[in-house]
């Protein structure tokens, strides 16, 4: 047989045996994907859940998920009821083990509080409530405005201060209720409770005794604190700067010299030699 006969022959064997399995592994991935994923009932939320809300078995139903279950997912609904809801959850959503108060711990706003924390009201208006819109989850400045002790012993009038005392503080519920209105509105409120370390909370019981607060809104990816100086009253009003000067030369003043309104020219004649005075172009003899 011709050898280049063969050649060929080979070759095509070889490639129709990649093709072959080619075609058996897509054919196999697709066999794979349309087989059905285990069904998985794990327990969810019959209705919205509000925060700090005390989970019974009217509050709960179940779902089924299909393929992998969160490993924080409840299984089962006695391990749901009787515990306090931590995060907002929605009607038909799966709940998590964490979004959920531990055992024994009880509902309402202390289920919310984290370890080491401490929660703390403050009592603000509309306007310093940034106009209702602290609502809980965000994360506030907490600035406080007053006379300084020095500033009143010294009888320098009103020379009112602001102060940032704290920074990028947690918001855990705003008025009496921990939620938003039925329109889904943040709430005009009175008092604002703040997720606060115990340090933190004795500077906010002095300052709500001898000062005025004021919460500043944040973006809540923003989490950097920064160093901020304080602002006087006596600093809004202050005159602006003048523009500086020019600068003033210094030493001693030399004296132009003389322009020269003449020129002279020397004339040599043998042993003799004579200067001639003649007057400059545009000056006087």
């Amino acid at each position: 047989m011709n050898r280049r006969l063969v050649t060929i022959l080979l070759a095509a064997f070889v490639v129709a045996a990649l093709c072959s399995v080619l075609v058996y592994r897509l054919v196999g991935m697709r066999i794979a994907a349309a087989k059905p994923q285990p069904a998985t009932r794990v327990v969810a939320a019959a209705a919205d859940l509000k925060i700090g809300q005390l989970l019974s078995a009217a509050d709960l139903t179940t779902v089924q998920i299909q393929g992998t279950v969160p490993k924080t997912a409840i299984l089962d609904a006695k391990n749901a009821i009787g515990r306090g809801v931590m995060q907002p959850i929605f009607a038909g959503e799966p709940i998590l083990d964490n979004r959920l108060a531990p055992v024994g711990s009880g509902g309402g706003l202390a289920a919310t509080i984290k370890d080491g924390y401490r929660a703390i009201a403050v009592r603000v208006d509309q306007v310093v409530g940034v106009a209702g819109f602290v609502t809980p989850g965000m994360h506030v400045d907490v600035l406080v405005s007053a006379v300084p002790p020095s500033a009143q012993n010294a009888g320098s009038g009103n020379n009112t201060q602001v102060r940032t005392v704290l920074q990028n503080i947690e918001v855990l519920s705003a008025g009496t209720d921990i939620q938003k209105d039925a329109e889904g509105k943040p709430q005009q409120v009175q008092v604002v409770n703040l997720l606060v370390t115990p340090e933190q909370a004795q500077v906010l019981a002095l300052a709500s005794n001898e000062t005025r607060i004021q919460l500043v809104l944040r973006n809540p990816l923003d989490t950097k604190e920064v160093k901020v100086s304080g602002t006087g009253m006596t600093n809004l009003f202050a005159e602006q700067a003048a523009p500086p000067s020019k600068p003033k030369l210094t030493g001693p003043v030399r004296a132009p010299k003389p322009k020269n309104d003449s020129f002279t020219v020397t004339v040599i004649n043998g042993s003799t030699k004579t200067d001639e005075k003649f007057a400059a172009p545009g000056g006087k003899q």
